[in-house]
């Protein structure tokens, strides 16, 4: 068979695609679903505009600041530690030089990012089924991204993931679609980019690569030739920004501490968990994260059953089940099942709910509006159960209620104290996982340890850490240390390494005084002494003590 015929016969067997609208419609037909899916993304900006100034967390923290100090010029892994690949600090630094460096620039970009994976959805479910059903998965998603049961007012790194994600997925599929194999080198590059944005994603491109195969194969019976080259080519568009990132972080000079804390140490953190444990959490997390949003995951299940009624949407089905395999597969590394892992499987539970309103309008195509009618319903039922975190919460009580007595709000008064009573040029240090102070005081940190946990885990790493910790400190004794006793700042376990604390119970009073308290009484009320403490005494576990150096 010559080349020539085998691309005709391809692009005669198509992958699973949508069907187009009618060209001879009127332009308000054409319009019409762009129409909707602007009012999606626009109710969405409502929720995130009215939640701009929802103090940061401890992950968003960190990409703040590892974002921060890229736009200074200063490469990931030099002045902070952690095990996640580098491409959402390069995100955020992108958000905070087009939207500055603030609470509000940071989620407006993300609500920003938010509304092109809404986009994507719609295009990637109009594709597979149809534009009822793109509409439909869109709206769903929406829903799903923002809610509290996946901590969707916050920028996490999840979020980035499943844009880059699913911008290769569409063009994966279209590739197929069409038999354009260069288009197979950008959907590579594009999964290669959710790569960066988190380990996590590397599940996404064994599914692209995965149905990729299985497609030419089974659909198109291509030869094995034919096949090698196209995954050759797909899986080099993934391997050409995760090479360029390691080739600038080497000529950085940081490969070495990227790998260890990337490689090394993330292959010790992953190990802790056991199965059973993991079971165990996810029983506990997956409750949560349904929650209010229950009536869509129900639709999403009817779509997952009734994509298989017929053998003509096999095909369809294949793509969407593998997805959801592959996304779930995507939470498992470790079996930390957080709420924020779940973003992670959104996109295919959104495709599954569009392909259930798709294919019982098929089934049953005299029942159009009844369908449309019962979605809908399920939609606003979300919204109900949701309206008081939606439309009524204010930024802070959305925090509280989301995250309780973590010293979020606080960080923002303690990073404004230091960043008034300190040069530009000081050095300051936060014993306690709270990485947004010194983004928020703009403040370098004096050591890379921005996060306690790995100083606390049952790890053969864990008491090193602690000594380059007290060296750090010992070396470029900080201007102000902030030392954080919430319980959640430190994770601390019976079989700990004690020395930081023996440690700095010592060291401090011989160095440092407390100039301020941020003492967390309850979730609606916070004590803070500035300056001159006196014999004041906290009156709650969660406490936030600023220390400043004796001679400074």
């Amino acid at each position: 068979m010559s080349r020539a015929t085998s691309r005709k016969r391809l692009r005669a067997v198509k992958a699973p695609a949508a069907k187009q609208l009618d060209p001879k419609a009127g332009w308000h037909s054409q319009l019409s679903p762009w129409t909707l899916i602007v009012l999606v993304v626009l109710f969405v900006a409502v929720v995130r505009i009215r939640l701009l100034e929802i103090p940061l967390e401890r992950d968003e923290g960190e990409y703040a600041y590892a974002g921060q100090l890229m736009l200074q010029g200063i490469p990931p892994y030099q002045l902070a530690f952690n095990m996640k690949f580098p491409g959402t600090y390069g995100a955020y630094a992108v958000i905070m030089a087009v939207f500055g460096q603030t609470i509000a620039g940071i989620h407006l970009g993300f609500m920003v990012v938010n509304a092109g994976t809404i986009v994507l959805i719609y295009l990637l479910g109009k594709r597979l089924f149809t534009t009822a059903a793109g509409i439909a998965a869109s709206a769903a998603y929406a829903l799903l991204s923002v809610g509290a049961g996946v901590l969707g007012t916050q920028a996490h790194a999840t979020h980035f993931v499943v844009l880059a994600a699913l911008g290769g997925t569409l063009l994966l599929v279209r590739a197929i679609d069409t038999g354009r194999s260069s288009m197979l080198l950008w959907s590579g590059l594009l999964y290669g980019v959710a790569v960066l944005m988190k380990q996590h994603a590397v599940l996404f491109v064994v599914f692209g690569g995965s149905y990729l195969m299985w497609n030419h194969s089974t659909q198109h019976r291509a030869a094995w030739l034919s096949i090698m080259r196209k995954l050759a080519l797909f899986f080099c568009g993934v391997s050409v920004p995760v090479a360029l990132t390691g080739f600038a972080l080497w000529r950085a000079g940081v490969f070495d501490k990227f790998w260890f804390w990337t490689v090394t140490y993330a292959r010790e953190y992953v190990l802790e968990i056991s199965f059973s444990g993991g079971i165990a959490g996810f029983r506990s997390i997956f409750p949560h994260v349904v929650g209010p949003n229950l009536a869509i995951w129900m639709v999403a299940l009817a779509g997952l059953v009734l994509i298989w009624w017929k053998n003509q949407d096999h095909p369809r089905a294949v793509f969407v089940t593998g997805f959801l395999v592959f996304s779930f597969l995507a939470l498992c590394p470790g079996f930390y099942f957080r709420e924020h892992y779940f973003v992670l499987i959104l996109p295919a539970v959104a495709l599954l709910a569009g392909a259930a309103v798709s294919s019982a309008r098929r089934i049953w195509p005299g029942a159009s509006l009844l369908l449309y009618g019962l979605y809908g319903a399920a939609l606003v039922f979300s919204v109900v159960q949701q309206q008081e975190f939606l439309f009524q919460m204010s930024p802070l009580e959305v925090s509280r209620a989301i995250y309780g007595e973590n010293p979020f709000p606080e960080a923002v008064q303690v990073a404004d104290y230091i960043r008034a009573h300190s040069a530009k040029d000081s050095r300051i240090a936060v014993l306690g996982s709270e990485p947004e102070i010194p983004f928020y005081a703009d403040r370098h940190s004096a050591t890379g340890y921005i996060y306690m946990y790995g100083l606390m885990e049952s790890q053969p790493y864990a008491s090193t850490m602690q000594n380059e910790l007290i060296r750090d400190l010992e070396t470029s004794r900080p201007d102000y240390v902030v030392f954080v006793t919430t319980s959640v700042s430190w994770l601390r376990r019976a079989n700990s390494p004690s020395r930081i604390f023996d440690w700095w119970t010592a060291y401090s009073p011989q160095h440092y005084k407390v100039v301020g308290v941020a003492d967390i009484i309850s979730a609606d009320r916070t004590e803070y002494r500035w300056g001159d403490v006196g014999t004041y005494q906290p009156r709650s576990p969660s406490v936030v003590l600023v220390y400043k150096r004796a001679d400074f």
